[in-house]
């Protein structure tokens, strides 16, 4: 077939992938990046490398309810003895203070899961509560309000201020509680249903959702609280995906679109309160934290209550406002360390989160997979899924430098459109943008979650129907999408499979 690369929607500087600026790259390292990591041209047959979906780190173990739960392959053997205690960390079930298992002291008071794994199932996708009995575990609520004074607003504009907490309920929805205290409330989702048109077949129907907070336990919210809905995100390839020099997630900026491609993704920056410098951010679903590191601690404290040397308060997301739920017994135990998850246990979490290895490609040289790679392409979807880089030579981790990955993502910001926003800016974040998720291992979510449900709240309910929600500067990929044959979306949905 020969596809070429025709009006793809990549501007310049997608076109010119690879390494401009890298202070880690001689010039001859520079110029091989550059060719490696050029945006396919040909689709006849596969690229090299590409059933390596994270270098030498990736997992080729078989790909079935585990695939998403393997170390980096090339880990020694000490990083591999790391990762296994991390491992134990991670599925941890932690008990509400005073505990006769004093190790595991300090969930809570209010909490969304007891352990890591219960957010990530089997390190991997979360999912939406199919009806009013399920557990809502793996999806929450954040929860903020508009700026209610001039400080707040000078704090915001700095970039000081990521957000102002709920004034009584915090920064997070929690739906458990320790005994004792009632939980802050319980998630409601309602669903209407609406049909998008397809060229060539039925059209596809789609689920609107609204959300609300039943149950209250501590008296009404602020009457301008903004909700988002939050599901666990894959865990695989983090520690690959905090090593993409940074020069390679700015040179795709475009935030006038100065090229008018109709694409103008923007970076994401995170204050750093101990260096009192603003630096960029590239995990969680609006971009908003810099780090694994730094994910993780937020996560101890939102979703189970505990805290950790750089977020230390022991009563979590516990506010002001619920001046019971602050004098509820803590964890901390000073001959341990100064937080309910002291260093050692907050470095070999990270250790782990960064290490969950990305699974091999598969079916890559399947026909229809080729073809479904040209649409991809074809359909400007590459614009913002970047296909591949070449990881930092100096990146903190042995593990993670110089590899040659394939996420499919720019880690920037993008305005999503109406239909996908939530109203509820978080940092650099407006309340349409979202950063482009990265795409690798996103054909096993079924095969690890049981499940086929998609984008940040789980509303889609297969790849197509993810693709049918794009909105804003995603608009004319989506359009192209809807007026492909049957065959051609039938062929696109392969090709992501395969990822």
């Amino acid at each position: 077939m020969a596809f070429a690369l025709l009006a793809t929607g990549m501007s310049a500087s997608h076109m010119a992938a690879g390494g401009q600026g890298r202070t880690d790259l001689s010039a001859k390292d520079r110029a091989r990046v550059s060719a490696v990591t050029a945006p396919a041209k040909e689709f006849d047959t596969p690229e090299r490398f590409e059933t390596m979906s994270a270098g030498a780190a990736t997992s080729t173990a078989t790909p079935d309810g585990n695939a998403f739960s393997h170390p980096s392959a090339n880990l020694d053997f000490e990083g591999e003895e790391r990762f296994k205690l991390g491992n134990g960390l991670f599925k941890k079930v932690w008990v509400a203070s005073p505990s006769s298992t004093r190790a595991s002291d300090g969930l809570g008071p209010l909490f969304n899961a007891r352990s890591c794994q219960r957010c990530h199932l089997k390190d991997g996708r979360g999912h939406p509560p199919s009806g009013p009995e399920d557990s809502a575990v793996s999806m929450f609520l954040r929860l903020s309000i508009p700026p209610q004074s001039d400080q707040d607003r000078a704090l915001i504009d700095s970039g000081r201020l990521a957000r102002i907490p709920e004034p009584t309920y915090g920064g997070q929805l929690q739906d458990f509680a320790v005994p004792g205290l009632p939980a802050e409330g319980r998630m409601r989702i309602e669903y209407e249903e609406f049909a998008v048109e397809l060229k060539g077949e039925a059209p596809a129907m789609l689920r609107k959702p609204t959300y609300s907070i039943g149950d209250l336990g501590y008296g009404p919210m602020h009457p301008e609280t903004l909700m988002s809905p939050r599901i666990a995100s894959p865990m695989i390839g983090l520690g690959l995906l905090e090593a993409i020099h940074p020069d390679d997630i700015l040179r795709q900026a475009d935030p006038e679109d100065s090229n008018a491609d109709g694409i103008s993704g923007r970076a994401s920056y995170y204050y750093d309160p101990a260096t009192d410098a603003m630096v960029l951010a590239r995990f969680g679903w609006k971009a908003s934290m810099p780090t694994v590191e730094i994910q993780s601690a937020h996560a101890f404290s939102g979703d189970i209550g505990l805290s950790t040397p750089l977020v230390p308060e022991p009563w979590g997301d516990c506010t002001e406002g619920q001046p019971e739920c602050r004098r509820m017994p803590h964890g901390v135990q000073k001959n341990l360390g100064d937080s309910e998850a002291p260093p050692p246990v907050l470095d070999l979490v990270s250790h782990y989160a960064r290490n969950l290895a990305v699974p091999a490609r598969r079916n890559i040289d399947d026909p229809a997979v080729l073809r479904g790679k040209a649409h991809f392409y074809q359909a400007g979807c590459v614009a913002c899924h970047t296909p591949k880089y070449v990881t930092s030579r100096d990146a903190d981790h042995t593990e993670h430098r110089f590899q040659l990955i394939w996420p499919y993502t720019d880690l920037l910001l993008h305005d999503m459109g109406e239909g996908l926003a939530d109203g509820r800016p978080v940092g650099s974040a407006s309340g349409q943008e979202w950063r482009t998720p990265p795409l690798w291992g996103i054909g096993l979510t079924e095969t690890v979650n049981g499940h086929t449900f998609f984008l940040h709240d789980g509303r889609a309910r297969s790849l197509l129907e993810a693709i049918l929600w794009h909105g804003g500067e995603a608009q004319a990929a989506r359009d192209a999408v809807t007026q492909m044959t049957p065959a051609a979306r039938r062929d696109l949905i392969r090709f992501l499979e395969s990822l």
